[in-house]
């Protein structure tokens, strides 16, 4: 057998992840009751050794572990700090198996931006994860480029729905409760698992794509999102082939601040939701972080650009596919406000407290378009598709985009690049 190497990141957020292993799949088992918050499961991991190990950790926040497996056999652990401490000995390179028995009532994890992760609705439960919250609610090797497939069972009251990762496989009713198995056979990191649970209804807007929402919003939400599959279609066209099975939209009858990425889904509030489109650049938003970001992943956080750059860029280009302002409108507006914010920061290495700063969201945009007007739009997207085809559930980098492009073009690219990723002075549009 031969073992990758794994990759050291830059470290945004140190004490999350191990790097002496990969997973391969999740398995998750829940049993969950949602008035009183009470969730049990067991995890199976499969995952693989890249050295010889005397102990190995996961990431799982406030939850008491029952007991754990390795290889079938009972192991010595400690659970403190957000990490759970495994004691195998002497584990050699190569596959093995951790089954973690655990129990509690899941909450968010503290970050700069708020709780992260499992958190109740006002009758339901939403999972937000992104960048460090997946540890709210399994066990799990968390970091971005540690990508794995999923079987996710979830047993709760049989009055809610629950929606999470890939295509649901079964649903089986006894009593009063009903068990939804869902399997995710695309590789996907653990900030983007994903459970919805809720009192909703279902429809279908076309051949792969649900809608799933509260009743009595059925005519705003339909309306809302009715033009998804033309939006689908221009992005298959500009991006490539779309990476999933199929693709749920959920509304959840609470306030969101702003909607909620996961793979092969995307969560919205009810305030997303105005029966006038209002916000339909949050539905084009969204959906193309099923490319950007779903199926390409950022290898280390601090090229978050590569995910909120690309969807925030989709926007533009929706807008002028669907009769509104063109790309160039766009960056001219955006490059006139953000010339008159700080310039202090690095496209390409944000810092983690930035990660989410609109201006990383803007800027990333203003660089593609930047590169867009360089190149010419016939081979601006053929690299965007190339770029997709290539790393298709895959993990990428900045640098693995830069060199693509620049081997795409005769035109010189490293003046542009430097200036627009790595600078902090705001580049002139080309």
């Amino acid at each position: 057998m031969v073992l990758s190497t794994p990759f050291t990141p830059k470290l945004y957020f140190p004490t999350h992840g191990d790097d002496s292993y990969r997973v391969e799949h999740y398995d998750l088992t829940l049993d969950y009751r949602v008035g009183p918050n009470r969730l049990g499961g067991v995890a199976r991991i499969s995952a693989v050794a890249l050295r010889q190990l005397t102990r190995l950790s996961l990431d799982l926040g406030a939850l008491r572990v029952n007991g754990v497996l390795v290889d079938g056999a009972r192991v010595r652990f400690t659970h403190r700090g957000g990490k759970l401490h495994l004691s195998p000995v002497g584990l050699r390179p190569g596959p093995f198996t951790v089954e973690v028995h655990y129990a509690g009532s899941p909450q968010p994890v503290t970050s700069h931006w708020g709780g992260l992760g499992w958190e109740q609705l006002t009758d339901g439960v939403i999972v937000a994860s992104q960048p460090i919250g997946a540890p709210s609610w399994f066990p799990c090797n968390d970091r971005p480029d540690d990508k794995a497939t999923y079987r996710i069972s979830v047993t709760t009251a049989s009055a809610y729905q629950v929606i999470a990762n890939g295509e649901l496989v079964a649903r089986r009713r006894a009593a009063s409760t009903t068990t939804w198995v869902y399997e995710q056979i695309e590789p996907m990191a653990s900030y983007l698992a994903s459970v919805q649970i809720g009192r909703y209804q279902r429809a279908e807007l076309g051949p792969g794509m649900e809608l799933v929402f509260p009743a009595g919003h059925a005519s705003r939400v339909r309306h809302d999102f009715e033009r998804q599959g033309r939006m689908m279609e221009v992005f298959r066209e500009r991006f490539g082939p779309y990476p999933f099975g199929s693709y749920t939209v959920v509304v959840v009858n609470d306030e969101l601040e702003i909607p909620v990425e996961a793979q092969g889904m995307s969560i919205f509030g009810v305030n997303h939701v105005d029966g006038r489109r209002g916000e339909e650049r949050l539905v084009a938003h969204e959906l193309a972080h099923q490319w950007f970001g779903n199926s390409l992943t950022v290898t280390d956080w601090r090229d978050i650009w590569l995910h909120e750059g690309f969807a925030s860029y989709a926007e533009w280009i929706w807008s002028e596919n669907s009769g509104g302002l063109s790309s160039d409108d766009h960056a001219r507006h955006w490059h006139r406000l953000l010339s008159d914010l700080p310039q202090d920061f690095v496209l390409a290495d944000p810092g983690p407290r930035r990660l989410f700063d609109d201006r990383v969201y803007r800027r990333g945009a203003l660089t593609l378009h930047a590169l867009r007007r360089t190149i010419g739009d016939d081979p601006f997207f053929a690299l965007l598709r190339e770029w997709t085809a290539g790393h298709r559930h895959g993990s990428v980098t900045t640098e693995a985009f830069t060199a693509l492009a620049t081997r795409r073009t005769v035109r010189p690219l490293d003046r542009l690049f430097a200036g627009w990723l790595h600078d902090r002075r705001l580049p002139s549009l080309p």
